[in-house]
């Protein structure tokens, strides 16, 4: 076994200019938001001169202040003397920084009801002016109507305060000779990121974008549609005829919903009534937009099948379940289908046609995966009647990044207009894009209601490449690029502390890795109830259903790529949208690939395992051969007394482990666990393991037999990789027992030692024994379906696969 490391650890050199260092978690001291009791307000001074802090449920990032303009409308506006009309719109100018609105034709009471937004650190001007122009008359300054404000007078408004209330204003000529005809109705005050009109503002930073790019730069706030899961039970049908009747047909049923196809075997009998009763599972969204598409089909020849009947179904006419109770079955009158259908015959079918029996439902008693349960972020069944009460606040501060690499080019030099998204449960946030700059800041705070602590929160980094003017280059162009990925594991962290670090951004190209940056978070963890989140450790990760009527594998992995599917293809339709290549890349969409670099991973993860155990063998070689005298004494003492008093064995086991527990509590973790390069083997690749990981699949391989055999291969490798990474992940689990990794399961756990080990010594041995073997070897029938308590304890603890890239 050490032979085949030390090959494996030869084969892959250590990567250039690569230094550990670089990757690992760095604390910070950002200067995050204060909360006062009082509520605290700017004493009246204006926003120029400063202020005193204030309260601000945004205490997890630094308050950034903005100057707002809301501009609402206008009235009585007058016509141009040359075209006797008035084509009006709204130009907001703060020292090099103009926003403009839409203009509307022909129109002297226009309503725009638009919000712009201009950062304190990018002012250099004390006035603000807005003014209103003509489109037609563009260039002509006799055609300017504007209002100027002093920004040393412009109020303050802090949340929660009430919206500040716009006001008309007169407006004046350009030329200061007084006021002229027309009035605007603007509000203007000082603010910060927590304002309910920082979102749909337009931001200095996006002057240079128009069109739909300004709608592209947004943060914006995303729900992942509500996913059913569809089974369509097969029965039989009835009075089936070939086209071809001197034959009876070998009869299948094809159903489908939108790209969705699944089919039931072949009836093994031929005959008019087909029998199959088969289960078909598919994923569908909220609402309903595709329907269920039913054919009964006949194998005419290998090649070739020809369609008896179909029946096209809406899905919302099915019944919606919460558990496993049977469902009505009903009948179904098929249409017959072809060309060949006479005339004469179509009038035969209102008396007589085909039949199909089938019983379908939605089901809600499942949590439909869109993701890996690795990483899974939200446990809850899809009906909203089985949802429990929250046990905790996951509050995240996206402060910013540092270092970003250029992306693209942009007028002949590297930029990256970066855009940071968060994905739980069911709530996706995307920050506002950052343009042209290395070092963007975003601060900008988002909160989830936790539904289970043993969920893992992602946060991925991108750029925007959907801007004017962006020219990516290569085959990649239209796409947003990735910058980096960051996940969290909820149970890592300490309940009501704030974690502020800077996560190293870490991909691996073709090339080898690289650091693309890094990312500054701000995270807090929240807890409601002890009680329950105690009482959540001992119930099952995913709702009963999937215990008590389990899908296959093979049926886990497609269901989880078509939710995947449907989740990107929703949020692409949304504005700004959230394209496809970051849906996929932040819910793991090629994790199951096969790569030698990740089974390289698992294996040594393993053999980390093992030799803590060929550890404790050589120390026992060490007390067997006296090596060190008074361990050997000791050990001996201890044998003597544990054979002499056997019903110490079990207590001291469980005493000796609560005292590890406890000294484990000094060395116990104090930051949340990150990209791991060693861990994950990324530094030491070699580029042949690189190519074939980036190796398209099927594989680009020219010749057809190395391709089938390839690709063989690297499904059947998979398979290895996955079950090896789940034994990795068990033992990892065994080793979070006493480790503090998860503070609340190993205090559970510590605690239950004490009480076990008073327990076994109050109780005689055989006692013991006798219940517990007897518990073991009980009758089925006192047997559960689900999980049992301790068996979905050690299911929640955290394992090193969050570590892994």
């Amino acid at each position: 076994m050490e032979k085949r490391m030390q090959s494996l650890n030869a084969q892959a050199p250590l990567l250039p200019g690569d230094h550990q260092e670089d990757y690992n978690l760095k604390d910070t001291s950002p200067q995050l938001g204060e909360r006062w009791p009082n509520g605290g307000t700017f004493g009246g001074r204006g926003w120029m001169n400063g202020g005193d802090r204030f309260t601000s449920t945004y205490d997890l990032v630094e308050q950034m202040f903005y100057l707002y303009v809301r501009v609402v409308k206008a009235k009585e506006l007058p016509p141009s003397s040359l075209t006797g009309s008035c084509d009006p719109y709204v130009e907001v100018k703060l020292g090099n920084y103009k926003g403009r609105t839409k203009h509307f034709d022909r129109k002297s009471n226009p309503e725009w009801n638009q919000v712009f937004a201009f950062s304190k650190d990018r002012v250099q001007s004390s006035l603000l002016e807005v003014f209103v122009k003509d489109k037609e008359m563009a260039g002509r300054d006799d055609y300017v109507r504007r209002v100027a404000f002093d920004l040393n007078e412009v109020p303050t408004r802090v949340p929660p305060d009430s919206p500040l209330a716009p006001q008309w204003y007169r407006l004046e000529d350009r030329r200061g000779e007084g006021k002229v005809r027309g009035e605007v109705m603007l509000a203007v005050w000082m603010g910060t990121q927590a304002d309910e009109a920082f979102t749909e503002a337009w931001h200095a930073d996006a002057a240079s974008v128009h069109g739909e790019g300004v709608f592209n730069i947004r943060s914006k706030v995303y729900v992942s549609p509500k996913l059913w899961y569809l089974r369509v039970n097969v029965i039989e049908a009835q009075d089936v005829v070939a086209n071809d009747r001197s034959r009876l047909p070998d009869v299948f049923v094809k159903a489908q919903i939108g790209n969705q196809v699944l089919r039931t075997k072949i009836c093994p009998t031929r005959t008019p009534n087909p029998l199959w009763n088969e289960d078909l599972v598919f994923v569908t969204a909220e609402p309903f937009e595709e329907q269920l598409l039913i054919t009964v089909e006949d194998r005419v020849h290998p090649s070739k099948e020809d369609v008896l009947g179909k029946i096209s179904l809406p899905l919302n006419e099915f019944e919606k379940r919460q558990d496993h109770r049977p469902v009505n079955s009903r009948w179904f009158n098929l249409e017959k289908y072809g060309f060949g259908v006479m005339e004469g015959d179509r009038r035969k079918e209102h008396k007589f046609s085909s039949r199909i029996h089938l019983r379908v439902c939605l089901e809600g008693g499942y949590h439909v995966l869109d993701e890996s349960t690795m990483y899974i972020s939200d446990q809850r069944p899809t009906a909203k009647q089985l949802w429990k009460q929250p046990v905790g606040i996951l509050e995240v501060g996206i402060l910013g990044a540092q270092g970003l690499l250029p992306m693209k080019m942009k007028d002949g030099r590297g930029s990256t207009d970066a855009y940071c998204v968060a994905k739980y449960g069911q709530k996706w946030v995307r920050t506002r894009t950052i343009m042209e700059t290395f070092n963007p800041r975003w601060n900008e705070q988002y909160t989830w209601e936790v539904y289970d602590p043993c969920t893992v929160i992602t946060l991925g980094v991108f750029d925007n490449s959907h801007l004017g003017g962006n020219s990516g280059g290569g085959s990649n162009a239209g796409r947003d690029a990735r910058i980096g990925k960051v996940r969290i594991r909820l149970s890592t962290l300490e309940a009501h502390r704030t974690y502020t670090h800077s996560y190293p951004l870490l991909v691996l190209h073709p090339h080898g890795l690289k650091k693309m940056g890094e990312l500054q978070l701000a995270i807090r963890f929240t807890t409601l109830s002890l009680a329950n989140m105690i009482y959540i450790y001992g119930q099952p990760l995913l709702p009963k259903m999937h215990y008590l009527h389990p899908f296959t594998v093979n049926q886990v992995d497609n269901l989880r790529y078509q939710a995947m599917n449907i989740v990107a293809r929703r949020l692409g339709r949304a504005e700004p949208p959230l394209r496809k290549e970051v849906v996929e890349y932040m819910l793991d969409v090629d994790s199951h690939m096969w790569s030698m670099r990740r089974s390289k991973a698992n294996f040594f993860r393993i053999m980390s395992l093992v030799s803590g155990m060929v550890a404790i063998g050589q120390w026992f070689g060490s007390v067997c051969y006296w090596k060190n005298p008074i361990t050997s004494v000791l050990v001996h003492i201890l044998f003597l007394i544990l054979v002499w008093y056997p019903e110490l064995i079990l207590p001291t086991l469980c005493f000796y482990m609560f005292l590890v527990g406890l000294w484990n509590y000094r060395y116990r973790p104090r930051y949340p666990p990150h990209m791991d390069t060693k861990l994950s083997w990324a530094e030491s690749v070699n580029p042949d393991e690189l190519d074939e990981e980036f190796d398209t699949f099927p594989t680009c391989r020219p010749h057809d037999v190395i391709r089938m055999r390839y690709d063989r291969l690297r499904s059947v490798a998979g398979r290895i990789q996955t079950v090896v990474g789940d034994i990795a992940t068990q033992g990892e689990r065994f080793e979070s027992l006493l480790g503090w990794r998860d503070p609340r399961a190993t205090s559970l756990f510590i605690v239950f030692c004490v009480c076990a080990a008073v327990v076994l010594y109050a109780t005689p041995f055989r006692v013991v024994a006798l219940v517990g073997g007897l518990y073991y070897l009980r009758h089925p029938r006192f047997r559960s379906k689900l999980p049992s308590v301790p068996s979905s304890f050690f299911k929640r603890l955290p394992a090193r696969t969050d570590s892994l890239l």
